[in-house]
């Protein structure tokens, strides 16, 4: 009987409403009058979710992007996605990504998830084989770098990426999903592609990534560093993407002792420490790229001692030993190489 009434009330309502007698009701106070419960919104026209909660921030301005291989798609939402992509779902569940849109979504049922990435999946289900439907992120999905790059880029904009048009690695077509996954959690940050942020650059750079096998180089393989410490893979100034202007600078952050200024300056030190180092390893010790004393020799010959060339019979072991290749070579007494602040310093001895 009850139900009905109900029935009965709400044809009523409808038809007082098409007639114009009577103002529409919300949803909210529909919902309100079938359970017998007071309004909980408010009046508001965007009530808030039922946790208490807002949207994540970030998230919750999620922008759809625009496809241009599917001008006329529109958005269909979330659950006509995981319907046909469950796997992919269970696979995303995991990520920073998914729970921050999961959170966004349930206090917006509006906001775009899957398709803040992907784009307006309404051509995609028409035709799934179609590529470009939908921005793909894989090599033969029918997507361009530009447009999946732009879709990454719509939230991500700004920041680190300030100088990504023009990079090397733009302008060498790479994408966003080259380097991140963000449909799967396989690091602890960052969203990429491997476990580490050094994994994901050895993947290309693998001329780089066997230095570091050499006998004396940076703490990368021990985990005490990474290759962001020195760059930026989304774009710098200058043409290796060192996170600062100049060689020097990016050194200095470490190496603090050797930035001065000094009374006595070494010349090759302050035009750039790759005159005498090689930055990620190096057979000689201390980084070096050639072994003293002929590294020194490359630029101090014919003046006062250094004029006679050293040779492997010059070596404790050669035919004719010399004490300037004993201990540590020059530097034995131009201990301060990198510069002296001492009155008695112009040889960088003290």
């Amino acid at each position: 009987m009850r139900v009905f009434v109900a029935s009965l009330l709400g044809l009523v309502t409808a038809v007082l409403v098409a007639a114009g007698l009577m103002a529409p009701v919300s949803v909210a106070a529909q919902q309100a009058d079938r359970y017998n419960l007071p309004a909980t919104d408010f009046g508001s026209t965007a009530p808030i979710s039922p946790h208490g909660f807002g949207p994540a921030p970030g998230f919750a301005h999620a922008p759809v992007p625009i496809n241009p291989d599917s001008p006329g798609a529109r958005a269909v939402g979330q659950q006509v996605c995981t319907a046909c992509h469950s796997q992919e779902a269970d696979n995303f569940a995991h990520t920073v990504h998914s729970l921050g849109m999961q959170a966004a979504l349930a206090a917006d049922p509006a906001t775009a998830t899957c398709e803040a990435c992907h784009g307006p999946g309404s051509r995609h289900i028409e035709d799934p084989t179609a590529k470009g439907s939908i921005i793909a992120f894989t090599k033969g999905g029918g997507s361009t770098v530009e447009t999946q790059t732009g879709s990454c880029l719509g939230c991500h904009s700004g920041g680190q990426r300030d100088q990504w048009t023009g990079s090397v690695h733009q302008r060498n077509d790479l994408s966003c999903s080259d380097c991140h996954n963000p449909m799967a959690r396989f690091s602890t940050d960052g969203l990429l592609a491997k476990q580490s942020i050094s994994e994901t650059c050895a993947g290309c750079h693998r001329d780089i990534r066997q230095q570091f096998n050499r006998r004396s180089h940076m703490p990368l393989p021990e985990g005490q560093m990474s290759c962001v410490d020195c760059h930026n893979p989304h774009g710098t100034i200058n043409a290796t993407l060192l996170k600062t202007d100049t060689v020097n600078e990016t050194c200095y952050q470490c190496h603090a002792e050797k930035r001065g200024p000094m009374l006595f300056e070494h010349a090759p030190v302050r035009e750039s420490c790759l005159n005498c180092h090689t930055p990620h390893g190096s057979n000689q010790h201390a980084l070096l790229v050639a072994p003293i004393p002929f590294l020194c020799q490359q630029c101090h010959s014919h003046v006062r001692h250094p004029n006679d060339l050293l040779t492997r019979t010059s070596l404790p072991n050669g035919m004719a030993a010399d004490e300037r290749l004993m201990g540590r070579g020059c530097i034995t007494c131009h201990a301060q190489i990198h510069g002296s602040n001492h009155p008695s310093g112009p040889r960088m001895h003290k």
